[in-house]
C-alpha cells in the first residue's frame, strides 16, 4: 500500500496549480480548478481533491476542450444569469457567475444561474456553500456521462447526477449536503479500485446486469441509483434541469461527445438562489433562520445524529492547521505532470 505525503493546504494548491500550468492551462483556469481541488482536500473529500487532477488533464485532451477558455457572462432583465464556459472547465465559469447570481437573488428574491458548455468534474457543495455564506438558500444540479442504469434497466443512461443544497446559519457554517442520485459517486468506486477494495452490494451491476462487488466490473457495467425508483426519479429530474431546461446535454449525449473516452462530463450546471428575506413578512430573514435552528436542535437532541456537512467542517478545522496526507503514488504522478 502506498505511503502518504504530508502537505499543507497551500502546498496542495501550489502542486495542483503548477501541474495544470505545466499542462497548458491558463492561469485563470488553473487557479479556479486548484481552488476547487484544495477545498475538497481541506474537507477531506478525497474523491474530489487531488485525485481528480488527472481527470482534468485527461479531459483537456478532448478535441474541443479549451484549457485557456474565457467564459462569457450574460445578465439580462430576467432573473436568469447565464455563463457560457466556452468549452473550458466549470470552476472558472462558476467564479464569474456567482456574484451576479447573488445580486439578482437579493434584488428579486429568487434567481438562477445557467452554466453551459463546460467540463464539470468537481463536487457541487463549494458553490452552494459560497451562496449560503452570503445569506442565500441555494440549490445546484448537474448531469454527467451516462454511468447509471434507470430503475429496472441494465444499461447506463443517466449520470451520477448530483444535487446540492445549502441553508445559511448565523455565527456558524451553513448546513450543506451534496449527494449523487446514484448509490455512490463514481469517484468512490474508482478509489475502491485503486485501493484494491470491493464495493458494497447495491452500488452497481456488471455488463450482464448482475450485482457485483468488483469495482472494475462496476465501472465496466452500470451504477445503480439509491432507493431504486426514488433515486431514478431524482436522476431524471437532474437530467431535465441541467439538460433540457438550460439547453445543454443529457448524460447519454455527454458520453457521445466524449469521443476519446476520458470519462469527463461535458454540459451544463443549473443553480438556484433564494433570498429568505423576500419570503418573510416584513422583509427580514431572522424568522426563517430562527425556525431552521429549532429544527436543527430537534435533530441533534437524538443520540447518534448529526447535521449534513458537520464532518466536513470538523475536518476543515483540523486540516487548516495540520494539513493533509496525500497518497504517495498520486503525489508522484502529479509531480510527473510538472516535469
Amino acid at each position: 500500500m502506498a505511503h502518504g505525503v504530508p502537505q499543507t493546504l497551500e502546498q496542495v494548491h501550489s502542486l495542483a496549480f503548477r501541474a495544470l500550468i505545466a499542462q497548458g492551462f491558463s492561469a485563470e483556469q488553473g487557479h479556479a480548478i486548484a481552488d476547487t481541488i484544495t477545498a475538497a482536500e481541506r474537507d477531506r473529500c478525497e474523491s474530489h481533491g487531488l485525485f481528480r487532477l488527472p481527470f482534468y488533464i485527461k479531459a483537456a485532451s478532448n478535441p474541443d476542450a479549451d484549457k485557456t477558455a474565457v467564459p462569457t457572462l450574460t445578465v439580462s432583465d430576467s432573473s436568469v444569469v447565464r455563463v457560457d464556459g466556452a468549452r473550458g472547465f466549470c470552476p472558472l465559469a462558476l467564479s464569474i457567475g456567482l456574484d451576479p447570481l447573488t445580486e439578482k437573488a437579493n434584488e428579486r428574491g429568487i434567481a438562477a444561474l445557467a452554466i453551459n458548455n463546460t467540463y464539470n468534474i468537481a463536487a457541487l457543495w463549494p458553490e452552494v456553500e459560497a451562496l449560503a455564506e452570503r445569506g442565500l438558500v441555494a440549490f445546484a444540479f448537474t448531469a454527467s456521462n451516462a454511468f447509471v442504469a434507470p430503475a429496472g434497466g441494465t444499461q447506463p443512461l443517466y449520470g451520477t447526477n448530483p444535487m446540492a443544497f445549502a441553508w445559511p446559519r448565523r455565527d456558524q457554517p451553513p448546513m450543506v449536503f451534496d449527494q449523487a442520485s446514484s448509490a455512490s459517486a463514481r469517484g468512490e468506486i474508482q478509489l475502491h479500485l485503486r485501493d484494491g477494495k470491493p464495493i458494497p452490494v447495491g452500488w452497481a451491476i456488471d455488463r450482464e446486469g448482475q450485482p457485483t462487488t468488483d469495482p472494475a466490473a462496476a465501472l465496466d457495467g452500470a451504477q445503480l441509483t439509491f432507493g431504486g425508483y426514488k433515486g431514478a426519479a431524482l436522476a431524471l429530474m437532474v437530467e431535465l434541469l441541467a439538460g433540457a431546461l438550460i439547453g445543454d446535454l443529457f448524460s447519454y449525449e455527454s458520453t457521445e461527445h466524449d469521443t476519446l473516452g476520458t470519462g469527463a462530463p461535458f454540459g451544463g450546471e443549473f443553480l438556484m438562489a433564494l433570498s429568505p428575506a423576500h419570503f418573510q413578512q416584513g422583509g427580514s430573514a431572522t424568522h426563517a433562520f430562527d425556525r431552521a435552528e429549532l429544527l436543527f436542535a430537534k435533530i441533534l437532541e437524538q443520540d447518534g445524529t448529526r447535521l449534513p456537512s458537520s464532518r466536513r467542517f470538523s475536518a476543515r478545522a483540523e486540516t487548516l492547521s495540520q494539513g493533509v496526507i496525500v497518497n504517495e503514488t498520486l503525489f508522484n504522478s502529479i509531480n510527473d505532470y510538472i516535469g
